[in-house]
C-alpha cells in the first residue's frame, strides 16, 4: 500500500519541521541571528535534533490549534496495516468457566461501584485542589 505523498509531507512538515522552525524562531526573539547560528557551531553532533528537541513544546501547542480547528490537521492519522498473526505457541485453555452465584456478582458489583464512587471522590478533591494553584 502506497502512502499519499501529500500526507507523507503533511507529516514531514509537522512532525520534523515544524519543531525546528519554532526552535529557530525562539532563538532569533531571544537572542537573534547569532543564538540561531549558535545551534550549529559544532558543540553539538545532531543541531537539527536539538532544534526538534527544544522547539516540541510550541510545535505541539500549534499542532493542537490546528486539530481545534479541524481535526487530524495538527496530528495528522497515520495509516497503519492490520494483519492476523498466527501465535507461535498454541494458547492453553483456560477451564471451563462455572456459574457463579448471582450474589456473589451482586457482591463484586456492588464493591467495584462503591470503589468507583470512591475514585471520583477523589478525583474531584485532587481538581479542586489544584485549581487554586492554577490561579496564581
Amino acid at each position: 500500500m502506497a502512502a499519499d505523498p501529500l500526507d507523507a509531507l503533511r507529516l514531514t512538515l509537522m512532525q520534523d519541521v515544524l519543531p525546528v522552525g519554532m526552535a529557530m524562531v525562539d532563538r532569533a526573539r531571544r537572542g537573534g541571528p547569532r543564538e540561531v547560528l549558535a545551534a550549529f557551531d559544532g558543540s553539538s553532533a545532531d543541531p537539527l535534533g536539538q532544534l526538534r528537541q527544544e522547539g516540541e513544546p510550541g510545535a505541539s501547542q500549534v499542532r493542537e490549534g490546528l486539530d481545534r480547528f479541524q481535526p487530524g490537521l495538527g496530528n495528522p492519522v497515520v495509516k497503519v496495516e492490520v494483519r492476523d498473526v498466527e501465535p507461535s505457541e498454541p494458547l492453553e485453555r483456560a477451564e471451563p468457566l462455572e456459574r457463579t452465584d448471582p450474589a456473589e456478582l451482586q457482591s463484586a458489583l456492588t464493591r467495584i461501584a462503591s470503589r468507583l464512587s470512591l475514585l471520583e471522590q477523589r478525583l474531584i478533591a485532587a481538581e479542586g485542589a489544584a485549581e487554586p494553584a492554577a490561579r496564581r
